[in-house]
């Protein structure tokens, strides 16, 4: 296995785990407040199949369950990978950040000036921060 790969495709994903982390509570919410009516609908005595109520009752419960559990994963992938970035330099931070995280047009350029080195330097310091960030993320960097 190609542990930088994974590493890099890890930084790449931060972002959106990162906000993963607020949406999917709020899509509980909306899924409660969903059941919530379903169960009021349910006692008021409306018409309509109950068997078919209880399916999409059942359902949201289940939605409701998987997003717990992609909730709690998102949580400790996000607390991982800071783990992680906080053992680094401020400059491999950096590096990292532009490069993997917050990736945008010209950000070998700006980070040249920036930090004051040619790019052949900062592509070395590139390389150089992801095998730290992957040796600190998985124990190594290649299958030996």
């Amino acid at each position: 296995m190609d542990w930088k790969r994974e590493a890099a495709d890890k930084l790449r994903c931060y972002e959106v785990r990162r906000q993963a982390l607020e949406s999917i509570p709020l899509e509980i919410e909306r899924l409660e407040l969903a059941y919530t009516g379903l169960r009021a609908a349910c006692g008021g005595g409306v018409s309509g199949s109950g068997r078919d109520r209880e399916d999409v009752m059942l359902s949201n419960i289940v939605r409701r369950q998987e997003l717990e559990q992609r909730l709690k994963e998102a949580r400790l992938w996000v607390v991982q990978v800071d783990k992680v970035l906080a053992v680094l330099t401020e400059e491999e931070r950096l590096v990292l950040g532009r490069f993997y995280i917050h990736r945008a047009p010209g950000c070998a350029g700006e980070l040249c000036q920036r930090l004051c080195v040619e790019k052949s330097t900062l592509y070395r310091k590139r390389d150089s921060a992801l095998r730290r960030f992957t040796i600190a993320l998985y124990g190594a960097t290649e299958t030996a």
